[in-house]
């Protein structure tokens, strides 16, 4: 939460209403097992997308190599830093600031010869929250750029996707046109 209301405050919005919004919101853990596979390149750990939630934080557990992120259209491997938690801006905290601070799409490549474990912690509005860009964020000179709807029915149109890219984010988008795309 601290960290929600610190960017909220970065993007001059009010932080009592993201406060709201996250508020004994939807949390989950997920953590996954990689193990050691000696022909890599032919094994997808988990396949690029990015995070629904608000926030993710990523603990990687027992420090293998794995995580790789798109910073300016190229794939980049990041390396372990001990002691060190990772934390990904995800979908929503992306449509909550217009497209101010961009999701992370990442992926997880398999080590040849260790395991690799990681758990994440996915932090998320409350269910029946609506998620839309910040209506101090939006005007005349910056509109939408995402349409707003239910957390609750973000949540079933997320898992109605395959987990692509960033497709669910894409989904939301609003064209210049004002038209839903």
């Amino acid at each position: 939460m601290k960290l929600m209301v610190l960017m909220a405050k970065a993007l001059k919005t009010e932080a009592k209403k993201v406060e709201e919004m996250m508020d004994d919101g939807m949390q989950s853990v997920r953590i996954t097992y990689y193990p050691p596979c000696p022909r890599p390149e032919l094994v997808v750990g988990i396949t690029p997308h990015s995070d629904a939630s608000g926030i993710t934080i990523l603990n990687q557990v027992n420090g293998v190599d794995g995580l790789k992120i798109v910073k300016d259209g190229a794939w980049l491997p990041l390396t372990f830093l001990p002691h060190a938690l990772v934390v990904n801006v995800g979908d929503i905290l992306e449509v909550l600031s217009n497209g101010l601070y961009k999701s992370v799409e990442h992926s997880v490549a398999v080590n040849s010869e260790k395991e690799r474990i990681a758990v994440g912690f996915f932090f998320n509005p409350r269910f029946d929250a609506e998620v839309g860009p910040a209506t101090d964020i939006v005007g005349p000179e910056n509109p939408a750029k995402f349409k707003r709807k239910g957390m609750e029915q973000y949540v079933k149109d997320y898992f109605a996707m395959k987990m692509e890219g960033r497709s669910n984010l894409e989904h939301m988008k609003i064209d210049n046109d004002g038209c839903r795309q």
